[in-house]
């Protein structure tokens, strides 16, 4: 049996020889709530995509203030009706988006779309169906959030992994001059989260999560009947559903840098750390 498990390792470049060495980083709940996250924010983004084009619009308050969006994505018509141009008005001033924003192309003609049907779940406009896929996985993330925070306190995985010390806060000015030159922790370093890092888990596990959840309900009649008090909260659904979009496009850019992260630092070693839970610590610092 240590022979098959010391073969395993050896195929996965877990071997005990120098000039690097391996640790288990990760735990099966951490990896498992990890991918279900993953997946869930990927259909939730494209699903909410789908359902704000019904109405591409955000406001303010508990009404839809027509005169005066926040934000805005139309589509302008010549005299004929035909779609010819796709704007993206932010604040009340107009950007030409046509083929983005606005107005994408589809079956190769330009029709009036907030968000183009590749970025969206289903493709075509189908409101109904895309609620149903938006509830399902926004459940999903629930549930699967409930797990995670109660392992993640129970087990202390946030105390010891996550909980930003003195030392990091004192350090994270050197930590983001390094991420900005793309210098990244190797050797010991490498076997723990730094700062910046701690920091932006935290932001997004402990604020933009709830967040998000909370406005998502508070933007459900049948919740706001339950629980008044999340329109007092939150000034509104309306001004609830542009929070709520704001944090969906929050969750996209923490995805963005996440994966570059990912790539720059070391593609293989991180995602075999997250599927395995075995990291490879290099000691000439390369971590791939």
């Amino acid at each position: 049996m240590r022979d098959i498990a010391e073969g395993a390792r050896t195929a996965l470049g877990l071997t005990t020889t120098k000039p690097h060495y391996f640790f288990f980083r990760h735990k099966w709940p951490v990896r498992v709530c990890h991918w279900i996250n993953a997946i869930c924010l990927a259909v939730l983004l494209m699903s909410g995509l789908n359902i704000f084009n019904a109405h591409p619009a955000l406001y303010l308050g508990s009404g839809s203030n027509f005169e005066h969006p926040v934000l805005a994505l139309n589509a302008m018509t010549d005299d004929s009706g035909n779609v010819v141009k796709g704007t993206t008005w932010i604040a009340g001033k107009p950007v030409n988006t046509t083929g983005v924003l606005g107005a994408s192309r589809v079956d190769g003609e330009l029709a009036a779309r907030g968000f183009p049907s590749w970025a969206t779940l289903p493709g075509a406009q189908w409101l109904a169906m895309a609620r149903q896929w938006h509830f399902a996985f926004a459940w999903l993330l629930v549930i699967n959030g409930f797990f995670f925070f109660a392992y993640g306190f129970l087990s202390r995985h946030f105390a010891r992994d996550l909980a930003p010390t003195k030392a990091d806060i004192q350090h994270l000015p050197r930590e983001i001059v390094d991420h900005a030159r793309l210098k990244f922790p190797h050797g010991e370093e490498a076997r723990h989260y730094n700062g910046l890092q701690k920091l932006a888990y935290c932001f997004v596990l402990f604020l933009l999560a709830p967040l998000i959840v909370a406005t998502g309900l508070t933007m459900s009649p049948t919740m706001d009947a339950a629980f008044p008090i999340l329109l007092w909260i939150f000034g509104g659904r309306q001004t609830a559903r542009t929070i709520h979009f704001i944090c969906a496009f929050s969750f996209l850019g923490f995805f963005i840098v996440h994966i570059a992260m990912v790539v720059l630092s070391g593609t293989w070693n991180n995602l075999r750390s997250m599927i395995t839970g075995w990291y490879v610590i290099r000691k000439g610092g390369d971590h791939g």
